[in-house]
């Protein structure tokens, strides 16, 4: 069940036109890097930037790590030939921003396939305008291809005129939505980033939000964050002891005939032990990466 479970709790936004910052990369502890065309890179860099970008993602020296590409948005003139490009490269993800509707996915995935991308090039969508947290569902189940949607929580935020707090009040109608879409379809959902790297209790805090809420990882702007995500973003030791007991109790009740289980005096049920099971096939996978 949990087979293709891959962990993908730090994703990290790297500058497309700074080869330096390409390069150190390959050895940073990131479960996933986004190399960006869109922001990082000033308008006279776009091609040389893409240039870049694209043969770092096809050198396949970056390990383990998930290597994507944000591509410049649909309305852009630079989106085109990126997603030819990014296709041709064949990196594990075309990430797209400023997704809003199932169209906009279709339109990407014609794209990709035009240019030839090989079948495990998915989308990454950018969820990041009100249209876009309305249509949520919509665009989660667009496309086959299109496997985790990321949340724009700095463009969001200007779009509904709302400051950044700590808690994300403002945001938390649209971070639910999202999350309710990438469940019922299926999908990845990734959390927003969080702007003030100066500031490292209060990203650890918003990484503890953002699991507890049950996003599978969050994008990053910056590598001192890396290891506060990931740390956050993993089950814990006593969490992955409480996994084995239950599983363990469940197992040893049904094989008794037992049709009451309980552990420390709560009641354990299936919803409880598939948690459980959920929680020690994410743990393998991180230790897999090594």
């Amino acid at each position: 069940m949990y087979d293709d479970l891959r962990p993908r709790r730090s994703v990290l936004y790297m500058p497309g036109a700074n080869e330096r910052a390409l390069e150190k990369a390959r050895t940073l502890p990131a479960d996933a890097l986004i190399l960006d065309l869109e922001d990082a890179v000033a308008p006279d860099a776009k091609a040389e930037a893409r240039d870049r970008v694209c043969t770092a993602a096809a050198s396949g020296e970056y390990g383990s790590r998930e290597v994507t590409i944000r591509v410049n948005g649909l309305d852009t003139q630079w989106h085109a030939d990126d997603v030819r490009a990014a296709a041709q490269a064949g990196p594990a993800a075309v990430v797209v921003p400023k997704i809003n509707s199932a169209a906009d996915v279709a339109t990407v995935e014609r794209a990709l396939e035009a240019a030839g991308a090989p079948d495990h090039t998915r989308i990454w969508a950018m969820v990041e305008t009100p249209v876009a947290m309305l249509r949520a569902h919509e665009i989660a189940t667009a496309s086959e291809r299109l496997a985790v949607l990321v949340m724009g929580t700095n463009d969001l935020a200007k779009e509904l005129h709302a400051e950044h707090v700590p808690g994300r009040q403002p945001l938390l109608t649209g971070l639910g939505l999202c999350l309710l879409a990438a469940r019922a379809a299926g999908k990845v959902i990734l959390d927003g980033v969080y702007n003030d790297i100066r500031d490292e209790a209060g990203f650890e805090a918003e990484c503890v939000q953002g699991r507890q809420m049950g996003f599978d990882g969050k994008t990053l702007i910056h590598p001192s964050q890396l290891e506060p995500c990931n740390r956050i973003y993993a089950p814990g030791e006593d969490e992955i002891a409480r996994a084995r007991t239950i599983i363990a109790a469940y197992e040893e009740a049904e094989a008794a005939g037992r049709g009451v289980v309980t552990v420390d005096g709560r009641m354990i049920e299936n919803l409880h032990v598939e948690q459980a099971r959920r929680t020690l096939a994410i743990a393998e996978a991180i230790a897999a990466l090594g």
